[in-house]
């Protein structure tokens, strides 16, 4: 199991996709405030499904909160400004994956004090950066590789044909 960690995230409905994503690949959504929505909002529940009351999440009052309940996380924080690419660090088992608000990203301040844990998606120049629930999903499945789709389906389940 991975950890997906969203700092400061800003629309609801990102966030309801990745918590479709965390429980399609069994993981933790821990979410920092501030939040820039209401958990109770449609966009949450339209883009998570029927699925988002079934997503482990907790909710923490800042970094500082989030760090004092989980002291021992081993934190990769997704960032553009870091040159190691999400494919070059092992995910081992119970790891966390950080990623910034949809606005501005993990704040250098944080950045700054893991720089061997910062990973970046590689993009063609001229791009800024990527959606915020498509970056925890390319992520997060290269974690889930690495980890061999441990317990997933891995064959499809067809209604008339066969492969």
């Amino acid at each position: 199991m991975i950890h997906v960690v969203l700092l400061e995230p800003e629309q609801g409905g990102n966030v309801g996709n990745i918590g479709r994503t965390c429980l399609a690949i069994g993981a933790h959504l821990h979410l920092i405030e501030p939040l820039g929505f209401r958990l109770s909002d449609k966009e949450i529940k339209r883009a998570g499904m029927d699925y988002w009351y079934q997503v482990q999440v907790t909710r923490y009052l800042n970094f500082e909160d989030f760090k004092e309940q989980n002291p021992n996380a081993h934190i990769y924080m997704a960032t553009t400004k870091s040159k190691q690419t999400y494919t070059e660090v092992p995910y081992e088992d119970g790891c966390y994956i950080m990623f910034g608000k949809e606005s501005a990203g993990i704040p250098e301040k944080i950045l700054l004090q893991h720089k061997p844990e910062c990973i970046r998606i590689p993009m063609l120049p001229d791009i800024r950066s990527l959606n915020l629930a498509n970056s925890v999903a390319i992520i997060a499945y290269e974690a889930m590789r690495q980890q061999g789709f441990s317990g997933f389906q891995l064959e499809g389940q067809l209604h008339h044909y066969e492969w």
